[in-house]
């Protein structure tokens, strides 16, 4: 059975310290299990950030972002549970951010991808771009960007995604096998290995924490 699909369900949060543990068991003992219930929902990790934020990530893949749409999952989030409501996000959450992505690099989901885990690490960008250089941005960062960091030592693949639910409307998904291969050489010799990415970056505006690096914690 596939664990990746062409959608992703993203959520952030911070949470006061003291509530940290029990959200934390909240996540792990019940939630993700009955998000995973959802058909088209196919796996799913927690991460917590080392550098940018929110500090709580949990990735959810799915077959497409048209499962967050369904009427199963509709039904199960209308209903929380007694410990969702005390504990869940929306209760005590300090920052919270849900966006539901469509994945647009690669095209397709390869067999490589579909069948890969959740990585020890993750590198996200969140960022915005204008409409007059869209197309052309979006030309050098699946064609020229993210396949001169995926020669990097240490990484994984790049995905990049679309928001159809929530901002900013792009996202960069650098997966790595720790949490310090951008602080590497080879990655800091691959931002400006050609001329054109020094311009096309200065397009790019970042949300607040991004990009952010995150460690796995949970995995299911």
């Amino acid at each position: 059975m596939a664990k990746r699909g062409s959608g992703l369900l993203m959520v952030w949060c911070d949470v006061p310290a003291d509530k940290e543990a029990e959200f934390n068991r909240w996540y792990n003992e019940e939630h993700i299990a009955e998000r995973l219930s959802i058909p088209g929902f196919l796996s799913a990790g927690r991460y917590e950030a080392v550098k940018g934020g929110p500090k709580h990530l949990a990735v959810y893949e799915v077959e497409s972002a048209d499962v967050l749409k369904s009427e199963a999952y509709k039904k199960v989030g209308s209903n929380p549970t007694e410990w969702t409501k005390r504990i869940g996000p929306n209760a005590i959450a300090t920052t919270f951010i849900r966006n539901v992505y469509t994945m647009i690099h690669p095209k397709a989901v390869t067999p490589a991808i579909a069948n890969s885990g959740m990585a020890p690490a993750l590198q996200i960008g969140r960022m915005d771009v204008p409409a007059a250089v869209d197309k052309e941005w979006n030309e050098w960062y699946s064609g020229i960007y993210v396949p001169n960091y995926e020669k990097v030592p240490g990484v994984i693949r790049g995905r990049r995604f679309r928001a159809v639910e929530g901002s900013p409307q792009y996202m960069t998904f650098y997966e790595f096998e720790n949490p310090k291969v951008s602080e590497t050489e080879p990655w800091k010799v691959q931002q400006n290995a050609v001329p054109i990415s020094a311009t096309m970056r200065k397009h790019m505006t970042h949300a607040p924490g991004s990009p952010g690096v995150y460690v796995k914690t949970f995995e299911k």
